[in-house]
C-alpha cells in the first residue's frame, strides 16, 4: 500500500525558501519497470487545486507548473524514498496548503489532480509581505 507523508512547510517572509519534503512508502525509485510520477500540489482558500511540480519516479524526469518555474525545484533521493521541493523567492501568493501525490502512467496531462491516485494529508506554507 503506497503512502506519502509531508513536512516542512511553515511560515516565511516574502523573498524567503522552504524545502518541502514528501516521503513515500510502498514505492521503488529508480525502478525502470515500475514508472511512477510523484507531484506536488497546493490548494489555497475559495481556489482549485494547482499542479506545481511532478518527477518521474524511474528517470526523475520533471515538470513544474508556469507560476513556480524559476523559482521551486522539485528532486528525490532514491536511497531514502523522498521527494523534495526547494521554495525559494517565495511570494505571498504562494501561501497554500502543499500536498504530494502520486499516480501509475495514465497517458493525461500531469496536472490532472483527478488521475493521482494517493494523497498525503498535506503541509501548509504561509507568505507574509
Amino acid at each position: 500500500q503506497v503512502q506519502l507523508v509531508e513536512s516542512g512547510g511553515g511560515s516565511v517572509q516574502a523573498g524567503g525558501s522552504l524545502r518541502l519534503s514528501c516521503v513515500v512508502s510502498g514505492l521503488i525509485f529508480g525502478d525502470m519497470y515500475n514508472k511512477r510520477r510523484i507531484s506536488w500540489f497546493r490548494q489555497a482558500p475559495g481556489k482549485e487545486r494547482e499542479a506545481v511540480a511532478g518527477i518521474d519516479t524511474d528517470d526523475a524526469d520533471t515538470v513544474y507548473g508556469d507560476s513556480v518555474k524559476g523559482r521551486f525545484t522539485i528532486s528525490q533521493d532514491n536511497a531514502k524514498n523522498t521527494v523534495y521541493l526547494q521554495m525559494n523567492s517565495l511570494k505571498p501568493e504562494d501561501t497554500a496548503m502543499y500536498y504530494c501525490a502520486t499516480r501509475g502512467p495514465t497517458g493525461r496531462s500531469w496536472a490532472a489532480a483527478a488521475t493521482y491516485t494517493t494523497w498525503g494529508q498535506g503541509t501548509q506554507v504561509t507568505v507574509s509581505s
